[in-house]
């Protein structure tokens, strides 16, 4: 990094002639030296990555699988279905709670008890978000591993089995483990193919990383096991839109590890619009300066992973340079004016094509081991590395003003 730096001071210099010293040196370092170094570590943290395995002749506990859900009749029984029919050598109980739907999910859970009793059914009247929701479930758990699991989540039949295995597994002191989620709805359009290659690639190959380094930053709600007891200790899921993170962050700052399982794989549908997508991944970024409100001490703990949530205050810089620096000069490229976007610019194509190569051969390689294949998905692929940060940055950023003006917010399902 220091290298490109220095490399990189001719167009410090020329840059600081047509817009500003300041503003200069925020571009250039948050859209090219910063987001290098951090490519950089990732390609050689993957290179030392070596997944522990997960013991064999393990007694597994009991298990309680939490499903909040409002409005899922089109999903919710498939969903159970497939817990239901999970290769899990213990027992597993299922509590849906209902956060005030107004179709026929109820229906469709009911429905389904007739002949599954160990299903049980909260119906709350009025809806008041997933993490009140989960709460509720919370209270009526009788199992010390509890499980959320996404009411539109396909879970692969061994998936429980996986993540259960992998937190006996894991140190002494790991009290949850976040699972895989993967996209089951990528054929429906561009956005949804599109998505499909930054949960695979993307999203999967950082939280392996944090997980070598000893802690996963987030166990996000759409499948996630978690100790009960710890749970409680901490007041459950906080009513907050980023839940899951800031929940996550609050087990990291009482001292605890939160693992990584990467062959527990749920396979969920992901937005389908653009406006969807654009809603979700606002809530996203709000959930990261929650997680900084609510744990700002978490910044000073001496461990490998606070080295993560450094990170993690770089991202909306790096999403600010992109919006208002890289976008702006990929516009003037156009028109012939360098002074951001330029020729050379092309020359990172080939590193960016080799470090997505390097995730994707991870990723296979896990899918392979579960019996699976990577679909092919070229058109999705052109879309996530020339298209995708044009709307995933500035929806961010936009995140990021929501929560720091705190507008008015909204709980979405995703």
């Amino acid at each position: 990094m220091a290298g490109s730096f220095w490399i990189s001071q001719p167009w410090y210099h020329d840059l600081s002639q047509e817009i500003g010293v300041i503003p200069a040196y925020f571009v250039i370092t948050f859209i090219a030296i910063i987001p290098g170094f951090m490519n950089a570590f990732v390609a050689m943290a993957l290179l030392l990555d070596r997944r522990p395995k997960v013991m064999v002749d393990q007694h597994y506990p009991p298990v309680t699988v939490l499903i909040a859900a409002y409005n899922e009749d089109k999903s919710i029984a498939q969903t159970i279905k497939a817990i239901l029919a999970q290769s899990y050598p213990a027992n597993i109980s299922v509590i849906v709670i209902n956060d005030g739907s107004s179709d026929e999910t109820v229906a469709s859970v009911r429905s389904l008890q007739i002949q599954h009793p160990n299903i049980e059914l909260i119906d709350l009247v009025t809806n008041g978000g997933k993490a009140a929701a989960l709460n509720h479930g919370l209270a009526r758990c009788q199992t010390n591993v509890v499980i959320s699991i996404d009411a539109d989540s396909y879970v692969l039949k061994d998936g429980i089995r996986h993540l259960v295995g992998r937190y006996l597994s894991d140190p002494i002191e790991t009290k949850a483990v976040a699972g895989s989620i993967l996209i089951r709805n990528s054929r429906e359009n561009w956005i949804t193919k599109a998505q499909e290659w930054d949960y695979f690639l993307g999203i999967a190959s950082i939280k392996r990383i944090q997980s070598l380094f000893q802690g996963t930053l987030v166990a996000q709600g759409a499948f996630s096991l978690y100790e009960r007891d710890t749970l409680i200790r901490l007041n459950g899921w906080p009513e907050m839109v980023g839940e899951d993170i800031v929940l996550t962050w609050k087990i990291l700052l009482a001292g605890f590890r939160v693992g990584h399982a990467e062959d527990a794989l749920a396979f969920t549908d992901c937005p389908n619009t653009l406006r969807q997508f654009i809603k979700q991944r606002q809530r996203w970024s709000r959930g990261l300066i929650e997680a900084f409100k609510v744990n700002p001490r978490i910044l000073f703990k001496p461990r490998l992973t606070t080295m993560y949530i450094w990170w993690n205050t770089l991202f909306p810089l790096m999403d600010i340079a992109y919006t208002f620096g890289f976008i702006p000069g990929l516009i003037l490229a156009c028109f012939g004016v360098y002074w951001i976007v330029g020729p050379m610019t092309l020359s990172l194509l080939p590193m960016g094509f080799l470090l997505n190569w390097q995730m994707y051969l991870k990723g296979r390689k896990m899918f392979a081991a579960e019996g699976l294949h990577v679909r092919a998905n070229a058109l999705g692929f052109i879309f996530y590395v020339f298209a995708y940060g044009v709307i995933l940055q500035p929806a961010c950023v936009y995140g990021y003003f929501s929560e720091f003006l705190n507008l008015r917010k909204s709980w979405g399902t995703k």
